[in-house]
């Protein structure tokens, strides 16, 4: 596991390994009945789209997942928020001798014992100081004023550090030390996983395979506005997936999306995809010839993917995995976990010998899979 001291005292994790980290801790306050107030607070640190809020939303599903309960998230962006939206607006009560404050619409949640909330303050470093002293207060306390948060509810701040530039303020010491603080950097590894559940384009997912260090270029001092991190490649991905995947029709998109040298990279490297076989033929089982290139390999390996998602027949996916076979062991160990990452088919997977015995060969069982 990757743990690097640094300077805001945190370790460093992956978005991955924060998944595995909290959802594991949740779902294990859940199971022991344990209030989540006797939890602590926990404060994401971490540069401009690494995929902070992307890993809420997984570690929510996790703790679905595996407590069958229903997980809420209320996502508040505290740029956007002033004092009143935190606090409540203030109001008379009935006979007019005291102010009282309407509860603000975050704090409406579902305390039954079967939901659980998830209270996702993003952007808390970079909001206005006013914002924050109430926002703070809901992350120490559960509690704004007379309002308070349901016994279901776990809180999760997220923002980006002094450091990087952005808009952030330094968080006060007495605070700190009562938060617990996680310091998110990008993986390739992990992204790669999420890309593959998630369906995003070929091409992208292909090139950042090419070339893991494109995944994050965010350099706090350069003046640029647009950079390459997982949250930009999202966006080149739904570019591409609906608009057109002709990237010179959508170059400018591109460009103002991650830069012009990245872009420019990931144009001149999408020229491979012209010189992979045909991956229909490998669903149909008439590809004929093996690539030899290892840019070939990871564009051809990238189509097979994405294509799986949506093409898994008993038939289609026999073929692949005889196709696949014939590639080198990289890219073959690199399509067949892929495999896994796509519902519906571990059970015709367990039963097609040349995958079953890679399967159990690399470790895994298939009882992990409800099998």
């Amino acid at each position: 596991m990757v743990m690097v001291e640094k300077n805001i005292g945190s370790l460093e994790l992956t978005v991955d390994q924060m998944v595995r980290q909290l959802s594991k801790a949740y779902v294990s306050i859940i199971k022991s009945n344990t209030a989540f107030r006797s939890f602590p607070s926990v404060m994401l640190w971490g540069p401009p789209g690494v995929g902070k809020s992307q890993g809420i939303r997984q570690v929510a599903k996790e703790i679905a997942d595996k407590t069958g309960k229903k997980v809420e998230i209320t996502d508040v962006r505290l740029l956007l928020f002033n004092p009143v939206d935190l606090r409540g607006i203030p109001t008379a009560n009935e006979d007019k001798t005291l102010a009282v404050w309407l509860k603000p619409k975050i704090f409406q949640m579902d305390d039954s014992e079967d939901i659980v909330n998830i209270l996702f303050l993003d952007e808390i470093s970079a909001a206005p100081q006013s914002v924050q002293a109430a926002a703070y207060q809901i992350t120490l306390d559960r509690t704004v004023g007379e309002h308070r948060l349901p016994e279901n509810c776990i809180v999760i701040a997220a923002g980006n550090r002094v450091t990087d530039r952005s808009v952030a303020f330094t968080m006060p010491k007495a605070l700190a030390n009562r938060l617990c603080h996680i310091e998110i950097i990008g993986d390739s590894k992990s992204w790669h996983d999420w890309a593959v559940c998630s369906g995003v384009n070929s091409i992208v997912l292909g090139f950042l395979d090419y070339n893991p260090s494109m995944l994050m270029k965010f350099d706090p001092m350069s003046d640029g506005l647009s950079f390459p991190t997982p949250r930009s490649w999202e966006m080149v991905s739904n570019i591409l997936n609906h608009v057109s995947e002709n990237i010179m029709e959508v170059y400018p998109l591109i460009a103002g999306c991650i830069g012009d040298a990245a872009a420019y990279e990931l144009r001149t490297w999408s020229e491979v995809y012209s010189k992979i076989p045909k991956v229909e033929t490998v669903f149909n089982g008439t590809a004929e010839g093996v690539p030899a290139r290892p840019e070939i390999l990871f564009a051809l390996s990238s189509e097979i993917t994405m294509h799986s998602r949506e093409h898994h027949t008993d038939e289609e996916i026999r073929n692949v995995i005889d196709y696949a076979s014939q590639l080198p062991v990289e890219f073959r160990n690199r399509i067949f976990t892929d495999l896994l990452q796509i519902k519906g088919i571990h059970r015709l997977l367990s039963r097609i010998h040349t995958y079953d015995d890679w399967f159990l060969r690399s470790g895994r069982d298939w009882e992990d899979y409800g099998l």
